[in-house]
């Protein structure tokens, strides 16, 4: 039974599909890159530190820190406006990535920079499922 859809959902590319396929299974993969190790999000061809063509996906932690949120009272989408009103987050993972998401599971209004949060899930309507944040247990 598929999911209701309550968002824009992303399509996956390409180089995407890897990324998307493991959100099936509640997997967070990020790109590594072979030649010279550093981290790579979004997912790309090339490593951007390097040029490096040699990426492989692998496990990452789904841990990170608030670097920049907004509070979104008045989507420009229509469809988002029963969301509203969530947060939209720059998140720094420990992987040494950042990554916009939505921070959910707490009052908008009392996401802080430098907020520890952690990976959470919310499924889409195909049966993948978004990486979404949430303030981390004990935080």
């Amino acid at each position: 039974m598929s999911a209701e859809v309550t968002r824009i959902e992303p399509r996956a590319s390409e180089v995407s599909e890897p990324f998307w396929e493991a959100t099936r299974d509640k997997r967070f993969l990020l790109q590594w890159c072979v030649a010279c190790g550093a981290t790579v999000f979004y997912p790309r061809v090339v490593c951007p530190t390097c040029l490096g063509d040699t990426l492989e996906w692998r496990q990452a932690s789904g841990r990170g820190t608030v670097y920049a949120a907004t509070v979104e009272h008045r989507p420009q989408n229509p469809g988002m406006a029963a969301m509203a009103p969530y947060v939209v987050a720059l998140i720094d993972l420990e992987e040494g990535v950042r990554m916009m998401s939505n921070v959910v599971g707490c009052d908008p209004e009392s996401v802080t920079i430098g907020m520890p949060v952690s990976l959470t899930w919310e499924p889409l309507s195909d049966g993948r499922h978004l990486p979404l944040f949430e303030p981390s247990k004990g935080a």
